[in-house]
C-alpha cells in the first residue's frame, strides 16, 4: 500500500548530462513537502551519481546497464510511497507539479495513472531540430486532456497498490516497455493526462536520434497494434498514420513521373493529403513561430512521417512472416527482444 501521502520519485538515469541536475533541482523545489527521492541509476559513466549523492538525493543501482524498464523497476522496489512518480532525469518539473498530481489523483479515486505534458520551450535549446521536437511533443500531448488509452512515462504518477497490481515494466522491451505496460494498466484502470502536471524536456536535437527513435518505436509497436484492433491515440491516431503513409506516398510517386506526369498529380495530391492530416499541428507552429520556421518544421516533418510509415510497412512484413514477432507483447513477458 504504502506510506499514506508519500510521493516517491524515482528517475531512472543513463547519462543524462547536465540535464539530471536540473531535473533533480527542480525536484527538491517542488511544493509538496511529502516526498522521497530515488535516482535508479542504469550503471552510468559519466558523473551522475556524484551529482545525485552532492545534492542529497538517494541513488540505487541497477547492477548493470539494462534499459529503462529496469531502472524504473529497481527504483520502484525501494519506493515507500502511496503514489510512485516516474520522471524522466532530463525533465524538469514545474514547483506545484506533485503537488497537482497528489491532488488530481485525490480527487478522483478511479485514476489509477496520471500523465504530465511537456512546455513548448526545451529544457536546454540546442537549436531548430531540438524546437521541432519540442513544439510537436507539446502539441500532441496537451491535446490529450483527461483520459486517455496510454501513458506517457516521462511523466507517470501511479499509485503504488496499482503498479503492484498490474506488475514491473517488460525489460526485455527496449523501446516500447511504455506501450506493453499501458497495455496491461488500462485494461484495469484508468490513465488520465493533466496540462496542469507539466515540465520542460531537454529533448533530441539530432535528426538521425529522432529518426532512430520513431523508426524502431513504431516497428515495435505494431504487434501490440494489431492485437488490440486499434490505435491509442496521442500520437498514434488514424489521421497522423493517414498522414504518414500518404507522406511516404507522395515520396514514391515522384520517381514514377518519369512514366506519366498523372504520377505528379497523384504526389501532389497525396503531399496535400499528408498537410491536410496535421493541419492543427501546422497552425499551431506557425502562430507560435512564424511562416519561415513553419516551412523549416514542416520539411523535418514530412522526413519523420516517411520514417513512420516505412517503419509501419517493415512492422506489418515482420509480423506476417516471424512468430516471434507477433509474441512480442505476450502477457507471460517472455518474449525475446527482436
Amino acid at each position: 500500500m504504502g506510506i499514506s501521502g508519500l510521493v516517491s520519485v524515482v528517475v531512472p538515469n543513463y547519462n543524462t548530462g547536465p540535464a539530471l541536475r536540473l531535473c533533480l533541482e527542480a525536484l527538491l523545489a517542488q511544493t509538496y513537502e511529502n516526498m522521497e527521492i530515488l535516482l535508479a541509476d542504469d550503471c552510468s559513466t559519466d558523473d551522475s551519481v556524484e551529482v545525485a549523492r552532492a545534492l542529497g538525493v538517494t541513488v540505487v543501482s541497477t547492477g548493470a546497464n539494462s534499459g529503462a524498464a529496469t531502472a524504473r523497476n529497481t527504483g520502484a522496489e525501494h519506493a515507500r510511497g502511496e503514489f510512485i512518480m516516474f520522471i524522466d532525469a532530463d525533465v524538469a518539473m514545474r514547483p506545484d507539479a506533485v503537488t497537482r498530481a497528489v491532488g488530481l489523483m485525490r480527487e478522483n479515486e478511479r485514476i489509477g495513472a496520471l500523465c504530465g505534458t511537456y512546455g513548448p520551450e526545451p529544457l536546454i535549446p540546442d537549436g531548430p531540430v531540438e524546437t521541432y521536437r519540442c513544439l510537436h511533443q507539446h502539441y500532441w500531448f496537451t491535446e490529450q486532456e483527461g483520459r486517455i488509452g496510454t501513458v506517457h512515462t516521462a511523466i507517470l504518477m501511479i499509485r503504488a497498490e496499482v503498479f503492484r497490481a498490474v506488475g514491473p515494466f517488460n525489460t526485455t522491451l527496449r523501446h516500447t516497455e511504455d506501450g506493453d505496460y499501458a497495455d496491461r494498466l488500462t485494461a484495469r484502470y484508468e490513465s488520465h493526462s493533466s496540462n496542469a502536471v507539466r515540465g520542460a524536456h531537454d529533448h533530441d536535437d539530432s535528426l538521425r536520434t529522432i529518426f532512430r527513435k520513431v523508426f524502431h518505436r513504431t516497428r515495435l509497436h505494431v504487434p501490440l497494434y494489431l492485437r488490440q484492433g486499434s490505435l491509442p491515440g496521442g500520437f498514434a491516431t488514424g489521421p497522423r498514420a493517414g498522414a504518414a503513409v500518404a507522406a511516404l506516398g507522395a515520396v514514391l510517386c515522384v520517381p514514377l513521373i518519369v512514366l506519366s506526369p498523372l504520377w505528379a498529380v497523384a504526389a501532389l495530391g497525396l503531399l496535400a493529403g499528408s498537410i491536410l492530416g496535421d493541419r492543427g499541428l501546422y497552425a499551431f507552429v506557425l502562430d507560435r513561430k512564424g511562416l519561415g520556421f513553419t516551412l523549416f518544421f514542416a520539411g523535418v516533418h514530412h522526413l519523420v512521417n516517411c520514417a513512420i510509415a516505412l517503419a509501419g510497412g517493415i512492422g506489418l512484413l515482420q509480423w506476417i512472416v516471424s512468430p516471434r514477432f507477433r509474441r512480442l507483447y505476450d502477457r507471460s513477458g517472455t518474449a525475446a527482444r527482436p
